[in-house]
């Protein structure tokens, strides 16, 4: 079972590939699952990730909020600025352009804690940059699109917030507390989370592209390629940031991938809800909510191979 385990682990990229062909191809089996089903299914990922966190990791988070604020402020000039400047070389239509830079503008999504998680990236540092990205977002992304595409949306804090409790921080003490209490069931379960993980990821990856499907097919390949550079573009200029400030390999793999991997369901949300005359906006941020999380699988691979050398 363990060996099963570890394959499935290593190889969560093809894994996730694999899933979001399938679903693309044939999308009713997962259609009858609904995007519902999605939120439960990373909160009970983050439960298994709060099982693996120490004290020692989030004492670290708040001794160093500066690794945090300067992790956000990448997240709120990097994307936006890519996003732009892609919609700009790329000539893409206004409503095209509008939906990439929504997702530019943002904050972190909770996958990203997954694929942190997944990196064996500091988690806690993660986890740090989604809530206070988040916290940021209903200022900060309105302020952004209305600069960047010149107009104004109005982003729901309240839900926000309690979205980032329900989903993230609730779950993640759970773990955290039956770590403490039930430290024999929790050394048993331990080695089987990764394997878990990266399952309940590929099973996202499907349940949003059946959902997507028909945007997907008609978004273009234009489309589809700013929006696959926008995010690889995130996520190497993010573990640059790291690096420029001297930030260890776990801490850069954080960074990395909280900067590249944007809370693309709000920028879907965000167009549908504000940008109904404009139905276009919407497909960047579908598209970028399927590869964002392909492209988190495989360099989840990259960053913890590099974490694995690196402890040898």
């Amino acid at each position: 079972m363990k060996k099963i385990c570890d394959f499935i682990a290593r190889w969560m990229g093809i894994l996730v590939l694999v899933a979001g062909f399938v679903a693309l191809a044939a999308p009713q089996p997962f259609l009858t699952l609904g995007t519902s089903v999605i939120n439960p299914m990373l909160g009970l990922i983050m439960f298994g990730m709060g099982l693996t966190l120490s004290p020692d990791d989030f004492r670290v988070v708040f001794s160093r909020p500066k690794d945090v604020l300067l992790g956000c402020l990448a997240q709120f000039t990097v994307m936006p600025a890519v996003a732009w400047l892609l919609a700009k070389a790329f000539s893409l239509p206004d409503e095209l352009a509008l939906g990439v830079i929504l997702v530019g503008c943002c904050p972190g999504g909770t996958a990203s804690n997954v694929i942190t998680f997944l990196a064996k990236g500091d988690l806690a540092l993660s986890v740090g940059m989604t809530a206070t990205s988040t916290v940021l977002a209903p200022l900060l992304t309105p302020l952004l699109v209305w600069l960047m595409a010149g107009t104004f949306v109005h982003v729901d804090a309240v839900g926000m917030l309690l979205s980032i409790l329900y989903v993230v921080i609730a779950p993640i003490v759970v773990g955290f507390l039956i770590q403490r209490f039930l430290p024999r069931f929790t050394r048993r379960v331990v080695p089987y989370l990764p394997a878990f993980s990266s399952l309940m990821i590929a099973l996202v990856v499907a349940i949003i592209v059946s959902h997507n499907a028909s945007n997907l097919l008609r978004g273009g390949l234009i489309v589809a390629l700013v929006v696959m550079l926008h995010n690889v573009l995130g996520l190497a200029i993010g573990y640059g940031v790291g690096r420029i400030l001297g930030l260890s390999h776990a801490k850069r793999s954080a960074i990395s991938i909280e900067v590249g991997m944007q809370n693309s369901g709000l920028a879907s949300s965000l167009a549908v809800t504000h940008f109904a005359a404009f139905p276009m906006a919407a497909i960047p941020g579908a598209i970028f909510s399927v590869w964002h999380n392909i492209s988190g699988a495989l360099v989840a691979k990259i960053y913890s191979e590099g974490a694995e050398k690196r402890n040898r």
